[in-house]
């Protein structure tokens, strides 16, 4: 693999030669947000990225190349250096492409609104004693030379325009004199043989998609278009050997998200068992949100933690739902009309029944509302009005979307007062979360392709990544906010608490029943590697 090439390089050219290699490029790096320091891994990155263009002697044209990085260590701060590299090699137009529209709109607050706070470049950019605008395009005809012009597209949408007739068609001929770089986000998307067990209309769906992006790739007569990928997902196994051999050249960099947690950037992540019904577990995800902020208050952090709620049905199915609970299948809106009734019916008697559950985590939290002097009585009224139905949110109903994207990219903030997300598969990619604390499975089921985890599995390990962000925070002599705290120190109460990443593996809870997938996942190297490289068995 070529990343593996390039570890090589470094065995004996020495360990910063490709960090080295970024940090020289200071007029790159000054014109990124100052506000997001540029990490050691990226630097590895990006000076990868620079000695392949620069000095490689086996680089191929045009560039293709892909990046596997974790979820959540900041590929798109990677995609805005390469905009400021590329317009220095005189590239001035580019294509932004991806599978799923809410990850476009999240990519043009990165990139266009200067007044986002994810914004990724300086408040003004200058390359060469020019400043430099960024604009958002339809086309290439007539824009401004002297601009970065980008086209932000879905990846259907791309291949309709390229290929059908209507107005805003673009063709491959008006590219044949024009150097593009296209960027690709969440790339497993774009081939069929990434997907695992899909439809085989989708399959020729993602080879049409795939074909039209190798044909402008390879439109520009002299070879000078560039494309490069980005995922968390590149399924670099022995399990998946047509992906080898597809990315044995193109893989620069590889950072999964069991070296992110080592490095220190994300929360730990642990699989929390709890036997109980689906309600009860569904309470007890409650109890333990709710006990994370409160220990965030005492210590006087800002902190909202969320719960999401994980079904694995939109709708109910063409069969019905029968009288008895069937654990395999959940309904989403069906569990947010049960739990907006639990809530509202709570009571004391419902906390004393959790306190009777053989749980160390909800163990500690109700000794912790007793030492603080917070009764039953008050933790109902709290969890009353903390997960009140205004405050829940459910991703998979049509209405409103404008609004719920707004709400989904905003949880951070402290006037966004969602505690709670319903959700099923809309958020597994392009979701931006550093408050996501709990995911609750709902279901009892699991996917299985080939003996391999199938598309449903793999996609709860996407999830389970993108939860695994990590909130910021300073305490003490802890000034470095972004890096997690209280590894060594296994008493202090905000690492058990839930907060920000530790080696205890608090964070990112997974609520689950016991799953006849068990012996069947042990072996299974596609979850150790997604899951911080550990054995996780979901049960």
């Amino acid at each position: 693999m070529l990343y593996e090439k390039f570890n090589n390089h470094k065995d004996f050219a020495g360990a910063d030669v490709f960090k080295n290699k970024a940090t020289e490029k200071t007029d790159i790096l000054k014109n990124l947000n100052p506000a997001f320091s540029v990490r050691e891994y990226q630097k590895e990155a990006l000076g990868r990225f620079y000695y392949y263009v620069e000095e490689y002697h086996q680089k191929q044209k045009p560039i293709h190349l892909m990046f596997n990085m974790a979820t959540g260590s900041g590929k798109t701060l990677i995609m805005a250096a390469n905009l400021l590299y590329f317009y220095q090699k005189g590239y001035r137009n580019f294509i932004f492409f991806t599978r799923l529209g809410n990850i476009i709109q999240k990519t043009k607050a990165n990139f266009l609104d200067s007044n986002s706070k994810k914004y990724l470049f300086a408040d003004k950019i200058t390359l060469g004693g020019q400043e430099i605008k960024i604009k958002e395009v339809n086309n290439f005809e007539g824009v401004n030379d002297d601009d970065i012009n980008i086209i932000f597209s879905t990846t259907a949408l791309l291949h309709s325009r390229f290929n059908f007739a209507r107005e805003n068609i673009l063709t491959y001929e008006d590219f044949a004199d024009k150097k593009i770089v296209l960027i690709a986000d969440e790339a497993h998307n774009l081939s069929a043989e990434t997907n695992g067990k899909i439809s085989k209309t989708e399959a020729e769906d993602r080879r049409n998609w795939e074909n039209t992006v190798m044909r402008i790739l390879n439109a520009n007569s002299q070879k000078d278009n560039v494309l490069l990928e980005f995922t968390a997902t590149a399924r670099l196994e022995q399990e998946y050997p047509e992906i080898l051999e597809k990315y044995k050249d193109k893989a620069i960099y590889r950072y999964d998200l069991k070296e992110y947690r080592l490095d220190g950037f994300s929360k730990d992540v642990r699989t929390l068992q709890i036997n109980a019904p689906i309600m009860e577990r569904a309470l007890s995800a409650v109890i333990i949100s709710q006990y994370r902020r409160k220990v965030a208050e005492k210590h006087k952090i800002a902190l909202k933690p969320v719960v999401m709620f994980k079904a694995n049905r939109v709708s109910i199915p063409k069969e019905g739902i029968s009288k008895e609970h069937n654990p395999q299948i959940v309904v989403s809106s069906i569990f947010k009309e049960l739990f907006h009734k639990l809530i509202s019916e709570l009571g004391e008697k419902h906390l004393k029944q959790q306190t009777a559950i053989n749980d160390p985590t909800l163990q500690k939290a109700f000794q912790f509302f007793k030492s603080q002097k917070i009764s039953l009585a008050d933790l109902v009224l709290e969890i009353k009005s903390d997960f009140a139905p205004e405050k829940c949110l459910t991703v998979d109903e049509d209405k409103d979307l404008e609004q719920k994207q707004i709400l989904l990219n905003s949880l951070e903030d402290q006037s966004n007062e969602i505690r709670a997300i319903f959700a099923t598969e809309k958020l597994n990619e392009g979701w931006d979360v550093l408050n996501l604390f709990d995911i609750v499975r709902l279901y009892n089921s699991r996917s299985i392709v080939s003996n391999k985890p199938g598309p449903a599995t793999v996609q709860e390990a996407q999830l389970i990544g993108r939860g695994a962000r990590y909130y910021p925070f300073t305490l003490g002599e802890f000034t470095d906010a972004y890096r997690r705290k209280f590894d060594t120190d296994t008493q202090n109460e905000l690492r058990i608490s839930i907060f920000k990443n530790w080696k205890v593996f608090w964070f990112v809870r997974v609520l689950c029943r016991r799953a006849q997938y068990k012996k069947r996942l042990r072996s299974k190297v596609i979850l150790k590697t997604v899951i911080f490289g550990r054995k996780v068995i979901f049960s």
